[in-house]
């Protein structure tokens, strides 16, 4: 039998209550590591992620933290501490929604300010505050997310603003990654076009098709396509991968 490629690892997954960050937390359980699955406001989807981690013979805990608020997420790290007895692994997947429901419906503005304190404040508040706990951790490693899209660029307004903030997410991993080393790697992926509740419910038909069309492999990723490239970062098979960006984008090239 194969041994589970987080075997014995404490990972904590932002934003894991819907979407890619519930498929990381379900990925992270699934190849042996015990989960915070971490949420702000999806209380009732969060505890279901738990449940369906237990339900598989797995670990979590759900642990609510806005990720934007400092002294929430120095709380969600102590707390992630206490209950799992350490971390090894820290995914940041939380993101602001500005393309479904309400938040398609912000003016530019206030888009660019959720974008900003969930995405990329939020990347840098749980990354430093987690710093001392993953030093204490086995074979640490840190996870961030980017957008493939920031790298390559995209034609309209919400791509600007993500790719924008995105962009900085990529930097900033960079730089945290040789500041951290040789103790913590520090690698991002950056998702292509993902089938996510924007892809399959918000997109235009036409749009959509453009996109399998201008793809090599002719389909949308899916958010476990995302969380399989987490967990090969976050495992001891990337031990010496620092620094990098991992392009799940079904080989687009820029």
């Amino acid at each position: 039998m194969t041994t589970p490629r987080l075997a014995g690892k404490r990972a904590v997954v932002t934003g894991a209550s819907t979407g890619i960050g519930r498929a990381v937390a379900l990925a992270c359980a699934r190849e042996g590591a015990a989960v915070i699955v971490n949420y702000r406001n999806s209380r009732d989807a969060a505890l279901d992620c738990v449940a369906a981690v237990r339900a598989a013979g797995g670990i979590a805990e759900a642990v609510g933290a806005d990720v934007a608020d400092r002294a929430a997420v120095a709380c969600l790290v102590d707390e992630s501490v206490a209950l799992l007895g350490g971390i090894d692994l820290w995914a940041n997947v939380a993101g602001a929604d500005i393309l479904t429901g309400g938040g398609a419906l912000l003016d530019d503005f206030t888009k660019l300010e959720r974008l900003i304190d969930t995405d990329l404040r939020g990347t840098m508040l749980c990354c430093w505050a987690a710093t001392d706990a993953l030093r204490a951790g086995r074979g640490p490693a840190i996870v961030n997310m980017s957008w493939d899209l920031a790298l390559r660029g995209l034609e309209g307004r919400n791509p600007q603003l993500f790719a924008a903030v995105k962009a900085g997410i990529s930097g900033f991993t960079r730089s945290l990654a040789r500041t951290l080393a040789p103790e913590i790697r520090v690698n991002e992926v950056a998702p292509g076009f993902i089938a996510t509740a924007f892809a399959e419910h918000d997109m235009r038909d036409d749009y959509r098709q453009w996109v399998i069309d201008s793809t090599p492999l002719k389909r949308f990723g899916t958010p476990e396509d995302v969380a399989e490239a987490v967990v090969y970062l976050g495992s001891d098979a990337a031990s010496f991968v620092t620094g990098q960006t991992l392009r799940v984008n079904g080989g687009v090239c820029s």
